[in-house]
């Protein structure tokens, strides 16, 4: 009886050297952070990108657990991902948050895909993490921008029928009426145009701030003295006054809305001083019937607050059975003239 001859060893070729080197290489070489895992979620391969990306080397990681690099609240991820794994499902682009070494918590897309052996069990994971922290912040920069951009087509058609309603009162003829109010309409295009970023381009120009209150106001002026300005005279550089320009149009638009300027009998008191270091700004609405006094922050509210907080001043709104107090206090070195 012939004895049987073994199977001969079989030797990678050279072509199949040469990919598992590219592959190796481009894992290697990766910006995205590609990890290998057990399916205990044991480290088992960590490459340059996971260093650069979660601030740990390989020899930190490998044979450590993944929940290393996942925040305290959100470990439960970890089992739920692990078991999809383990029932051969591949988790595609899941976006959540990850933590660094130092600490830090950022945005990150996950692709996870179940690894196999020779035999085609699942034997493990691997993991293609994406730092996608810039992408969010400007998703959520491009949301701020188009909710501001609906609250000031919104706020600009209440304050145009205010001026209409405003101008209706003393105008005695049609032609009057169009008149007035496409006057008040111009002005409130030149008020427009302080809150839009870059108006001047000249970056040393500088503002006078009552001429910037004044600007604000000329749209509602009835010629009847029932708006007051008064202060010493104080310059502000061009930010400052774009940032001041936004919040004194925000506080005439509600006024129009629901205060003093939506009141024939209503009257507007723009005053300041210099306290110190400080600019205390008033703004005091007197003889109307506030129609709002709701405590919900709608957009405009959440647009003036982030306007204060980015001139490091502080802000009081005082409710009161004739209308609204303001009170705003600026550093004075943040004016900029």
């Amino acid at each position: 009886m012939n004895a049987s001859k073994p199977s001969p060893l079989t030797y990678p070729s050279h072509a199949d050297i040469h990919i598992a080197q590219r592959l190796a290489a481009i894992v290697e070489s990766s910006d995205d952070a590609i990890i290998s895992k057990d399916l205990n979620g044991i480290v088992q391969s960590w490459n340059k990108g996971a260093e650069r990306i979660f601030g740990y080397t390989a020899d930190e990681m490998i044979g450590k657990s993944i929940t290393q690099v996942i925040p305290p609240d959100l470990q439960d991820q970890e089992p739920v991902i692990l078991g999809k794994i383990s029932s051969g499902e591949r988790i595609d682009r899941f976006e959540t948050v990850r933590q660094r070494k130092d600490g830090s918590q950022f945005h990150v897309s996950l692709t996870i895909s179940p690894i196999r052996d020779p035999k085609g069990n699942i034997v493990g994971a691997s993991k293609i993490a994406r730092d996608i922290t810039d992408l969010r912040q400007s998703q959520e920069r491009q949301e701020l921008l188009l909710r501001e951009m609906i609250h000031r087509v919104k706020n600009l058609f209440a304050v145009a029928n205010g001026v209409i309603a405003l101008s209706a009162r003393s105008a005695t003829t049609p032609k009057e009426l169009a008149a007035t109010a496409q006057a008040r309409l111009n002005a409130l295009s030149r008020a427009h145009e302080l809150i839009l970023p870059g108006h001047t381009g000249d970056e040393s120009r500088t503002v006078e701030f009552a001429k910037l209150v004044r600007m604000v106001l000329e749209p509602y002026d009835r010629g009847d003295e029932h708006t007051a300005v008064h202060g010493p005279t104080l310059k502000c550089g061009p930010s400052m006054s774009t940032s001041l320009a936004l919040l004194l149009h925000e506080f005439a638009t509600n006024c129009v809305k629901y205060g003093a300027l939506s009141d024939p009998e209503g009257t507007i008191a723009v005053s300041w001083e210099i306290r110190g270091d400080v600019v205390a700004i008033s703004w005091a609405e007197e003889n109307a019937v506030t129609r709002s006094t709701t405590s919900e922050k709608g957009f405009g509210s959440f647009l003036v607050d982030a306007t204060v907080r980015s001139m490091d001043a502080s802000i009081e709104r005082t409710w009161t059975e004739k209308g609204m107090s303001i009170s705003l206090k600026v550093p004075l070195h943040r004016l900029g003239a």
